[in-house]
């Protein structure tokens, strides 16, 4: 439980940098992300979802975490 906590706070400190510092780049990504496909953003979240996974297990067999 503590390992997804830490997860997720890092997520919100990311996602906390990215607002904070260029707010309108995000105005600009969402507009960008509207214009997509249904499809094409399903399969970018898939896509970043396979790529997350991928991390956490080389990093799991690394030894980091």
């Amino acid at each position: 439980m503590g390992t997804v906590l830490w997860a997720l706070g890092l997520v919100l400190i990311v996602e906390g940098l990215v607002v904070a510092l260029a707010p309108s780049r995000v105005e600009d990504l969402l507009a960008a992300l509207r214009a997509l496909p249904v499809e094409a953003r399903r399969l970018i979240g898939f896509l970043a979802l396979t790529l997350g996974a991928l991390l956490l297990a080389l990093g799991r067999s690394l030894g980091v975490g």
